[in-house]
Order: C-alpha cells, then structure tokens, then sequence
C-alpha cells in the first residue's frame, strides 16, 4: 500500500460533488453579516450550525475588549506560557475563572483540544487506567493515545457499565481517570453526571467532565453540566472551551487539586504551544463578564431551543430525545443525509452535517445548533425552509390541509 493511498481515497470521495454542489466540510463563509446571519455561495444564509451558543462573537463588549488588547499588548505572544507567554491578561482571566467557579485553582491553554491533550497526557502514564465514555471526542480519545496508560471504554451514559469496568480493576491504588462530557456534541445528550460521581467515588476513581459544549449553557450560573445537577463540588477536573459559548479560541481546566500547577512544567501540549493572543485572552474575559451578568441569555438560548425543536417535531422530523441546545435531527442513509444538507444550503439555511467516519454507517444526522441570538423571524424562516426541503426531498410527510 502506497503512503498517499489514504489521501487519494478522500480525494476519490470529494470527487463525487464535482458538479459545483455544496461539499460537506468545505463550506465556506464569505462574510459574516451577524451572529446568526452569514454569506455561503454569495447567497445571506441562516447560520444553524454555529457554537456561538449566547451569540456573544459581536456584543460590542467583547469586540471593544478585543480592539484594547490589540493596541496595547499587540497582536501574539510570540512563546509559549513557560518561556515568553505569560502574560498579566492570562493569569487575570484564571483568576476569573477559578472566581466564577469557586475553585482554587485554574490553567488555560490556547484550544480546548489542547485542554484534554494537556490534562489527560500529563496526568496519566505507564500504570494508570483512563476510562472513557464511548461517544467520547476526538480530543479525549487523541489524548489517550498519546498517555502509556491502559485505556477502557465504557458504553455511551452508562453508570452500570462504567462501574462493571472499575470492578474488573484491581481495588487498591487511586490511579485510574474516568473522563466524560457534560452535553455530548453529536447526539446532544447530557451525561448522567451524578450516577457517575456515585461511581467514581465508591471505586476511589478520579473524574473529569468535559464541559465544552455546555459551558455558558447549564446551570444556575452557566459552569455547566456538573453544576445543573448539583455536583461541580464533586467533580476532580472540569475542562472547558472558550470556542463555544464564550466566543473565542482556548480552553480551560478548573480544579482544587493544587496539583494541576505542576501542568504548568509537564503537560507537552501546553509547554510547546504558544499562548493564546492577548486578543483571544481579552474577548474571553469580557464574554465570561457578560455570560455572568446577563443570564437573560441562557433564558433566550432555552427559549430557541424549545421553539425549534417543536417546529421539526410538528413538520415531521425525527430529531434527538433530549432537550439541548444541540438539535440532532436523525435521517440515517449518508446519500440521503448529504441531498437534504446541499439543499437546505441552497435555499439559504446552513447546518451541520454528519457521515461516516463522523458517525456509523446509517446513522447520518444534520445538526442544528441554537443560539440566544437567533430572532423569532430566525427562527420562522428556518422552519420554513425545513418544512419546504424535508417535503420536496421526501424526508417528512406532506401535510394535509
């Protein structure tokens, strides 16, 4: 087998839209006419398919932190956080952070796959045991790749599974990691977070949640997950992202373990990684501003979220079972799948389509994702152009008058 078989096999596959029709995964954004408003294809298109959960990536807070920082810190770090990196903006927004979730302590990193690379690699080693959730993201599942430690799936939200593989483990010793998500970004499910706990804490296991997705979005005060069942204080490690609700780029890991500082020095992802620009590090800080003084947001978000997902319900579609702000809608066939993705692009509205080797074969699914700033003329257009599509490709039944 040649070296470049693997590429020429994408490549083969990619031939398939050489007719000019949309291609999934090379969708490209001409302009950004608002949060939830773009350009595809010289055409102003919906944006469904976007993180930008509390549409926070042009509140003119954060866009007037990001012009400060600019003009007094300049444009990068040019080093990373252990040579020239650190700046005065980095350890402000940990403080903020560990503020904002009453833990001791907090370290960034410059992604949210950094984040996990970071923390699972440099907590775990030769000897040590990480269990992972099977619909895991890639970022856990490439962090354990790269750890010498044992490695064991358990089955998707399962506390019974979870503790059947801590069982089979030796009792002594507490060198074993369970690692989840909060709000699981493909099916747009929520981790049974308090079970888990149980678990982890009768089998002397330590847990990280993976908030990513459900940071800003969750609970009381938007932690997340951990904190909408009341277990933020029972949770080892919690990692978040800045891409999503926070409108930025980087990644998080809050705890009370004083241990996590030693990542600082050992964590490879971190150490050869240049820092987040001073830029970024500004926007975050103001976006965490604003998601705690402004919980009117999240209302909205919930409010969208309930409105959409009875609009697909009443038109037909057969979408995910819990209620988040990530709306899977379950078409299965991958052909069938991509027919109705180009067309409900074509017609204006954008979504997030996944295939194999993003998921089983025949469990295709379009994503759609709701934001806070999503208007109800948003969101009546939306419904429109899936009521017409889903008609005309045969994906829902047409309604009798």
């Amino acid at each position: 087998m040649d070296l470049l078989d693997k590429l020429r096999a994408v490549e083969a596959r990619a031939a398939r839209f050489g007719d000019g029709s949309p291609m999934p995964g090379l969708t490209v954004i001409e302009r950004v006419l608002g949060p939830c408003e773009v350009v595809v294809r010289g055409r102003p298109t919906l944006m469904f398919g976007s993180n930008n959960y509390l549409g926070l990536t042009l509140h003119p807070e954060v866009v007037e932190a990001v012009r400060r920082a600019v003009v007094e810190y300049g444009t990068g770090t040019t080093g990373s956080r252990t040579a020239n990196g650190t700046l005065s903006l980095h350890e402000s927004l940990e403080r903020q952070f560990c503020d904002w979730f009453g833990k001791r302590h907090a370290l960034i990193f410059s992604t949210g796959y950094q984040a996990n690379l970071s923390l699972i690699g440099g907590l775990c080693g030769a000897g040590d045991v990480i269990l992972i959730d099977s619909d895991s993201h890639a970022s856990i599942y490439d962090a354990t790749r790269q750890a010498a430690a044992q490695v064991i799936g358990f089955r998707h939200n399962s506390p019974a599974s979870l503790r059947k593989k801590l069982e089979r483990l030796p009792a002594q010793g507490r060198n074993r990691l369970v690692v989840v998500e909060g709000l699981y970004s493909i099916r747009g499910d929520v981790a049974p977070l308090a079970e888990i706990v149980d678990v982890c804490r009768a089998h002397g296991a330590y847990l990280l949640v993976d908030e990513a997705h459900s940071l800003g979005t969750y609970g009381p005060t938007g932690l997340g997950c951990a904190e909408d069942q009341g277990v933020l204080d029972d949770v080892d490690f919690i990692v978040g992202t800045f891409s999503k609700s926070l409108a930025g780029i980087g990644g998080v890991c809050v705890s009370n373990h004083s241990e996590l500082r030693a990542l600082h020095f050992l964590a490879r992802a971190y150490v050869f990684t240049a820092s987040g620009s001073p830029s970024n590090i500004a926007s975050v800080a103001a976006a965490v501003n604003v998601v705690r003084s402004h919980p009117e947001l999240r209302e909205q978000l919930w409010a969208n979220v309930h409105r959409l997902r009875q609009g697909l319900r009443e038109l037909g579609y057969v979408i995910g079972e819990t209620e988040s702000p990530i709306v899977p809608i379950l078409i299965g066939d991958e052909a069938r799948t991509i027919a109705l993705w180009q067309r409900l692009l074509t017609e204006g509205l954008y979504v997030n389509v996944i295939v194999p080797p993003g998921c089983p074969v025949d469990e295709c699914v379009l994503r759609a994702s709701c934001s806070a700033a999503q208007t109800p003329e948003h969101l009546t257009r939306a419904l429109d152009i899936f009521g017409r599509v889903g008609v005309e490709l045969g994906v829902t039944p047409v309604a009798l008058s």
